[in-house]
């Protein structure tokens, strides 16, 4: 029997972390092809404070809205129509984007890039900051037996947008050198891991250096903190002037310009993102000079999550997970997150 009601973090306005309130609200109900999940652990994500406080506004003002696309849960219910051979009680996770299916870059594979409509769980539709969420059933994605539903809850948006980024659109090869930026983010240290499982030689930037022994724990070759040296120089120097084959990028601001002049020639910067600005100045003699690529990566596939499970499974990557706040206290872990003084993926645990 599915909930009627259910305890979840909604918001009813943008603003700071004290529009998030726990609450009673109905459960979802179930539409054609989809499944629900009894939530145990969520991820905080960026764009969770961005469209908590308006910057981003994917809901378009429809409230109240709850946030939340990564979630480790038990599958509990499915609609007569739902795509899935999963049975009850599977414990699970959910690739996070839904596109339409049908459009031109759906049908050629490229969901990720849906041109008619292209949503996230939790951004556009509500997500899993709650005890139940639906979504497509086909969607989902069976845990193997040594992922907890904390790694599950850590793993989708960090790792999937990584592993896009360095395999699917970037092509690191083994024994190329890549520059990591933003060691302590959930997606850089995903992929110093993915990198190094490569056989890459890898360079990563930091704030400060205890994040930078952090990410050398996780595989990092060479640390730079951008505080103290220009990361460029510092690259440059590393490299005897060759530069990295290599950057992944999703900083924004002056990181992109600074970011290609750490490539060699030929080399490529993958951005998927702007986490400190989207506007970004680069010097153009640097890129058909040097014969350089700047390559878009957005989000991932579901392709891209189930390739590495078993990865996950056996240990060969692994999730790092800096806190885990109960999910009542969703405003104090948003205050914390924004606070960056995190090293690795913050949790809401879920309970029942």
């Amino acid at each position: 029997m599915t909930p009627q009601t259910m305890k979840a973090v909604i918001f009813e306005r943008y603003g700071d972390p004290d529009v998030l309130r726990y609450t009673d609200v109905p459960a979802p109900t179930l539409e054609r092809g989809e499944a629900l999940v009894k939530v145990h652990a969520v991820a905080l994500n960026g764009y969770d404070l961005m469209a908590r406080a308006g910057r981003y506004k994917p809901n378009k003002g429809r409230f109240p809205h709850i946030l939340g696309g990564d979630f480790g849960g038990e599958l509990v219910a499915l609609d007569a129509e739902a795509k899935t051979d999963l049975p009850i009680g599977t414990r699970v996770t959910s690739w996070w984007v839904l596109p339409c299916g049908y459009c031109d870059q759906c049908m050629t594979g490229h969901p990720n890039r849906c041109s008619r409509d292209y949503r996230y769980l939790g951004a556009h539709v509500p997500g899993a900051y709650a005890q139940y969420v639906k979504m497509p059933a086909h969607h989902l994605i069976p845990l193997p037996k040594n992922v907890t539903y904390e790694d599950a809850a850590a793993f989708p948006n960090a790792f999937g947008t990584a592993w896009h980024m360095v395999v699917t659109r970037g092509g690191v090869r083994p024994g190329e050198t890549v520059l990591v930026n933003s060691a302590s983010s959930g997606v850089s240290m995903a992929a110093i891991q993915i990198c190094k499982l490569i056989g890459a030689r890898v360079f990563t930037t930091s704030s400060s250096d205890w994040k930078l022994e952090r990410a050398k724990a996780l595989g990092a070759d060479e640390l730079i903190n951008y505080n103290t040296v220009d990361f460029v120089d510092e690259v440059l120097r590393l490299t005897g002037k060759r530069g990295v084959d290599c950057v992944i990028e999703h900083v924004g601001g002056d990181f992109l310009g600074k970011s290609v002049r750490c490539l060699t020639r030929g080399g490529r910067v993958v951005t998927a993102g702007g986490t400190k600005s989207y506007d970004c100045s680069v010097q153009v003699n640097f890129i058909f000079h040097k014969e350089l690529s700047i390559i878009g990566s957005n989000s991932a596939t579901k392709q891209d999550l189930e390739a590495m499970m078993p990865m996950l499974d056996d240990g060969r990557l692994k999730t790092v997970i800096d806190r885990v706040f109960p999910l009542a206290e969703a405003a104090e872990a948003h205050r914390y997150l924004e606070a960056a003084k995190q090293f690795g993926k913050v949790l809401l645990k879920v309970e029942h």
